[in-house]
């Protein structure tokens, strides 16, 4: 059975203690967000990544903060418009459909929602059909240990099982980054 994060526990997506377990603007950085890029945050919930990466990317980039939940999105929308932020567009997808146009996505960053996607292959295929040649995609997935944070043990995807997956997906380059204790970086390169 695949664990699903239930909105009504949106609360816990931003507060002090994960900032610290996984610093936003110092993730995105480490994960390889640069000026320009063309964002696709998919799953974005309240727009935890999204917010930084619109400023990392500047006015010469733009973020797709993508999810399912209108409610998500909501909150992402009030940001937006609380901050007089101009390079974000929400999108609300569909499980399994990503609702945006093929090819023009620099940057893919799927945050801590993989192991909620029971078909990870199509998942990662369909991201793939997003990126521009050359594109990159940022995974963060919960560490396979037992802790007092996210889902339990049995749900969380290995590293190693992960990148076999990319792999599989025809993703290159694929390399690890150290995020701490509760989590794991995954990046490579479409193609």
């Amino acid at each position: 059975m695949i664990h699903k994060f239930d909105v009504k526990n949106k609360h816990k997506l931003d507060n002090s203690q994960r900032r610290a377990m996984l610093p936003p603007e110092k993730t995105l950085e480490l994960l390889g967000l640069k000026k320009g890029d063309t964002v696709a945050d998919i799953g974005c919930g309240i727009g935890y990544f999204s917010i930084p990466a619109s400023e990392i990317v500047g006015n010469s980039g733009k973020v797709y903060a993508m999810d399912v939940s209108e409610e998500m999105l909501n909150d992402v929308q009030k940001k937006i418009a609380k901050n007089s932020i101009i390079n974000i567009a929400t999108i609300l997808t569909e499980v399994g459909k990503l609702n945006l146009e093929n090819g023009d996505i620099t940057f893919a960053l799927i945050s801590n929602v993989l192991h909620e996607i029971e078909d990870r292959r199509k998942m990662l295929d369909d991201i793939k059909r997003l990126l521009d040649t050359g594109g990159r995609i940022a995974i963060i997935e919960w560490e396979k240990i037992d802790s007092e944070f996210g889902p339990p043990r049995d749900h969380r995807l290995d590293r190693e099982e992960l990148a076999k997956i990319m792999k599989s997906a025809g993703f290159c380059n694929i390399s690890f980054v150290d995020l701490g204790e509760n989590f794991y970086g995954i990046t490579a390169t479409e193609g």
